[in-house]
């Protein structure tokens, strides 16, 4: 199989920061292709379009960067692995399903089965083993390595920190006067500090760029399992408007890709910086 993500160390001496890149995987493997009722174009429907582009802000900041290289059509990373369409799936599968979930009923669960304007994605059901191979070669790794590096930055600096980085679709212009171009989620207060959530919303007003928390995105599945701030290990999932890089044909607009990604490069930098300040009494001690 293709590789399921990439990992590429920090900066020599460590950066508490760990960013996550779970919806930019641009490998479809023939078998996935061959399963599919749809074009590998309707499928990449599925991408969070060039975030792994925007998250190279980061690497120039030292932060470690984990990116999924394999397509979402294949699994989601930012779902529980409970998070099953049993109608999806042949054969018995050792998994308890969790109860729907709006993601799950809009057929954007673990397994990607629906898209809007697409409908039904693949031919035909998943054999379990085949869901049970992907979870345990694509899913559990992804999250290991990102505990791993977490545990890895706490051990050093005392706290870390998980960067989530997606692209969405334009907000409908329902929010008041100004649209958000960057939703910020922390699950509604409970994955990051407060003070480091106003620091990325400072970081974002600066540029100009209108930017909510929590609205429409809050934070999903690798918030919901990493972060733990009491125990020192914050999580923050960005989501930039891919209208800021994207025109309306899909291509990239080069001067809006490289502001993304120096902003996202600049919140790395400044949430590193105040959670390194934040560790100096504790090394003191």
């Amino acid at each position: 199989m293709d590789v399921p993500f990439s990992i590429e160390a920090g900066a020599p001496g460590g950066n508490p920061v760990v960013v996550a890149v779970p919806h930019a995987g641009r490998i479809y493997t023939p078998a996935l292709l061959a399963a599919a009722r749809v074009s590998e174009a309707v499928l990449s429907g599925l991408e969070d379009r060039l975030a792994d582009r925007i998250a190279e802000g980061a690497r120039a900041m030292g932060a470690t960067l984990i990116v999924a290289r394999l397509a979402r059509a294949m699994l989601d990373l930012n779902r529980d692995p409970r998070e099953i369409d049993p109608e999806m799936i042949a054969g018995p599968i050792t998994i308890d399903p969790l109860p729907p979930t709006p993601k799950l009923r809009a057929g954007l669960g673990l397994f990607p089965r629906r898209l809007p304007h697409a409908g039904e994605l693949w031919r035909g059901r998943l054999a379990a083993d085949e869901a049970l191979g992907r979870i345990a070669t694509i899913h559990t790794p992804y999250h290991h390595a990102i505990a791993e590096a977490l545990g890895a930055a706490r051990t050093q600096f005392g706290a870390a920190l998980l960067l989530d980085c997606h692209s969405m679709p334009a907000l409908p212009a329902s929010y008041g006067r100004m649209t958000p171009r960057i939703v910020v989620g922390d699950l509604h207060g409970a994955a990051a500090d407060i003070g480091l959530i106003e620091l990325v919303m400072e970081t974002i007003g600066e540029t100009g760029l209108p930017a909510i928390r929590n609205a429409p995105y809050a934070g999903g599945h690798a918030l919901r399992r990493h972060a733990n701030p009491r125990g020192g290990i914050h999580a923050i999932q960005i989501e930039f408007d891919r209208t800021l890089y994207l025109d309306g044909a899909g291509a990239i607009i080069p001067q809006g890709l490289a502001e993304c990604r120096a902003l996202f490069g600049e919140i790395t930098a400044r949430l590193a910086d105040r959670l390194r300040d934040a560790a100096l009494p504790m090394a003191a001690e």
